[in-house]
């Protein structure tokens, strides 16, 4: 073979691997709500999440992502009980962070990688049409590893009857199973509401009716990040379930609070825990 010959052969090889590149970026100026339904490639998804840039937020799991038979149930003591805290054994400091109202654009991406840089796990409660909105951002939920809730179709407050009850929490619940493969035995009741037909059709299938006894006020329309920070941190006692929103309206200001809420509460000396542990735990 001749030199000419070697040197067309590396400079081929040079370029093959600069299209590669450039096929794997992110495109500037894609607003990352523009690409949630599109697949992306195993290797594409390991490069944004391993090596985000300042700023970035990562892309989610393809949609082929699914994990196939994952169960959150929860102890025979709990079924069809309403929860507000756990007392765990010998009062260890364990946390659990409950996070509503999502699977939602830009505010769920954010979340999931201050979580993920934290190494913290969380419970999602996911409004059925928020997650039929956003399959790929539910996907990912799974896939890292947090645990889900059922938090009913529409978000509805208003005192409904059985067959409407039962059709808020199944119909969300078949299609979560249909988009993750998953099966939850936990359900929120949206606003905390217990007397609307809703916690007493959940009690009837044995799930778990989790409430909280920690809330940061993330909703209140003026506060400041810093006071959800407070709330939190004032709040937190061991086993406590802490009420929080990625979805449901701008949630920004949460975004803000939460790596803040982490640092603070693994400075008290907490360590965080999904709710279906949280219970594992209890007395």
């Amino acid at each position: 073979m001749t030199d000419n010959y070697l040197k067309r052969q590396k400079i081929i090889s040079v370029v093959a691997i600069a299209s590669t590149i450039t096929a794997c970026s992110i495109a500037p100026g894609i607003s990352p709500q523009s690409g949630l339904n599109k697949p992306l490639s195993k290797i594409h998804t390991a490069q944004v999440q391993d090596h985000p840039a300042k700023g970035e937020i990562n892309a989610q799991l393809p949609p082929s992502a699914k994990v196939e038979n994952l169960t959150f149930t929860v102890p025979a003591k709990f079924q069809g009980k309403t929860v507000y805290q756990v007392h765990p054994r010998n009062n260890e400091k364990v946390i659990a962070l409950g996070i509503d109202d999502g699977p939602w654009p830009k505010t769920t991406l954010e979340m999931l990688d201050i979580l993920k840089q934290n190494d913290v796990k969380v419970t999602f409660f996911w409004v059925g049409q928020a997650l039929q909105a956003n399959p790929d951002l539910a996907k990912r939920e799974v896939a890292e590893g947090h645990a889900i809730g059922n938090h009913t179709w529409h978000h509805w407050y208003r005192r409904m009857d059985e067959a409407t009850a039962k059709n808020e929490i199944d119909r969300t619940s078949d299609l979560i199973y249909k988009t993750t493969g998953v099966k939850t035995a936990l359900f929120r009741p949206p606003g905390g509401f217990l007397n609307n037909g809703l916690a007493a059709y959940a009690k009837s299938q044995k799930d778990a009716v989790i409430m909280w006894s920690v809330t940061s006020a993330d909703t209140d329309p003026h506060a400041k990040p810093q006071a959800f920070v407070n709330n939190v941190l004032k709040g937190a006692k061991p086993g406590s379930i802490v009420l929080m929103h990625d979805g449901g309206g701008d949630r920004h200001r949460t975004v803000e609070a939460l790596p803040l809420i982490i640092s603070g509460l693994k400075q008290q000396g907490y360590r965080f825990v999904t709710i279906p542990e949280l219970l594992e735990m209890g007395q």
